[in-house]
């Protein structure tokens, strides 16, 4: 087993997938595709890795092979483990580590995952080109095809089906490109043709279809500044024309120069599923998962995403609470680091330092019976005074957790003064000026 490979293996039994942004913190993902199959989740993000001497560009783009993840309630993430390596498919060129941005479709009883990457010499042309492993269940296992699509040239496939069955791929290689597919899905049954309605200026990759109350949707990141915008085009066509109908998401408040994504609807919510570097903030070639809910208006517009720390989903009460990916901060007196700036993936704590500064966190279930006291994992010099309150900062307290004085984090356990019932919005406050580190609560 190489050393790449080891990681992930170790990464993968020490597994941490969670409610908050981002979605998954043992591993960097970006790029993430997210369908509904079997009543769940799935979501087949690229896999980031830090390049070294000799496995990879040095301070690029680095990803070897692609995992799988599913959730039933966008809380709980399952890793189902890696499906495709650069080192499986034969016509892949195994030393350029360019397993970039991939789809999965499901049709006629079998997954059809399509992904780009480098192909050996001669294999389609030069350069990326896109291929497809096929599985009966959509964790696998997939078997790859011994070539890829011929007559595409590009990265980032998207597949979509429409109504009437018929299949179209798109990808992107300078422009936005489109074609039909056959009935087996793997191979073309048209010419593709650019997309040329879209922005003439500026880099457009990614591309995501899917349509709605009769409405196809073109979605793209495109660089209309100096950073990637999520951006969105309408047509009544799968192959156009498209119209320019306006910006999903803004540019990154980060400054990571890319944003790729997918939407999806799941139990009659939509959610816009994208990336960040959170886990890497210095470096924007390891990227991280997030999503957060997103919303039509009437006419079929899109409703700008604002990104939130907190994401989507519930979190159950007897589950560690990040309160550091709030949903809302008191403007003096809290903020948030790293626990450990020599390793990211330990995640964040949030500091307070002053009486009276609260974190809320929306949307705990508290459907957990018999819940008796809270778990406060947290360090204070000097020691403190914490309380656990609902819904707002004056709301009914549930507990004062008094933080005893000392440098090592340690879990202060408090009996609950009532136990709450259904769901509600936790505020945790600062009752003293006493500083002091909390990484989570959880109630027991």
């Amino acid at each position: 087993m190489n050393f790449f490979s080891l990681s992930a293996a170790i990464m993968l039994l020490a597994g941490v997938a969670k409610a908050q942004n981002p979605l998954i913190t043992n591993q960097y993902t970006a790029d993430p595709t997210a369908k509904v199959f079997e009543g769940k989740i799935y979501l087949y993000p690229s896999h980031d890795i830090l390049a070294t001497p000799g496995h990879g560009r040095l301070a690029w783009f680095c990803m070897e092979d692609y995992h799988v993840f599913s959730s039933p309630n966008l809380t709980d993430w399952t890793d189902h483990g890696m499906i495709v390596s650069q080192t499986t498919v034969p016509w892949v060129d195994a030393t350029t580590y360019s397993m970039w941005a991939p789809d999965c479709v499901y049709r006629n009883g079998k997954y059809y995952f399509y992904f780009p990457s480098t192909a050996s010499g001669g294999v389609n042309g030069k350069g990326f080109t896109v291929g497809v492993a096929i599985a009966d269940k959509p964790y696998g296992p997939f078997k790859p095809l011994a070539e890829p699509i011929k007559g595409v040239h590009g990265i980032d496939p998207c597949v979509f089906v429409d109504k009437n069955g018929q299949a179209y791929i798109y990808y992107a290689q300078g422009n936005i490109y489109a074609a039909k597919l056959k009935d087996n899905m793997t191979e073309l049954a048209s010419d593709p043709v650019i997309l040329g309605e879209l922005p003439a200026q500026g880099l457009k990759e990614g591309p995501f279809v899917f349509e709605r109350k009769g409405i196809y949707y073109l979605t793209y990141p495109h660089v209309a500044n100096k950073i990637e915008r999520l951006e969105y085009a309408t047509s009544n066509n799968p192959m156009g024309p498209f119209k320019f109908a306006g910006v999903i998401m803004d540019e990154s408040a980060s400054g990571c120069w890319t944003n790729h994504h997918s939407l999806v609807e799941f139990k009659n919510q939509w959610y816009l599923f994208y990336h960040d570097r959170d886990l890497s903030p210095k470096f924007d070639k390891a990227r991280s998962v997030r999503a957060d809910s997103l919303f039509f208006n009437a006419d079929g517009t899109i409703r700008k995403v604002i990104p939130t720390l907190r994401g989507a989903g519930l979190t159950r009460a007897n589950k560690q609470i990040q309160i550091d990916r709030y949903s809302a901060i008191s403007n003096q007196g809290t903020k948030v680091d790293f626990i450990d700036t020599a390793n990211y993936m330990k995640g964040w704590k949030t500091t307070f330092n002053q009486k009276g500064a609260w974190v809320r966190y929306n949307a705990v279930d508290f459907s957990v019976k018999k819940l008796k006291d809270i778990d406060v994992m947290a360090t204070s010099a000097q020691g403190t005074n914490v309380e656990i309150r609902l819904d707002k900062p004056t709301g009914p307290l549930l507990a004062t957790a008094k933080v005893s004085k000392g440098a090592n984090w340690h879990t202060t356990k408090t009996a609950l003064l009532k136990t709450p019932v259904g769901k509600h919005d936790l505020f945790v406050i600062s009752k003293d000026a006493s500083p002091v580190d909390i990484d989570w609560v959880k109630f027991n």
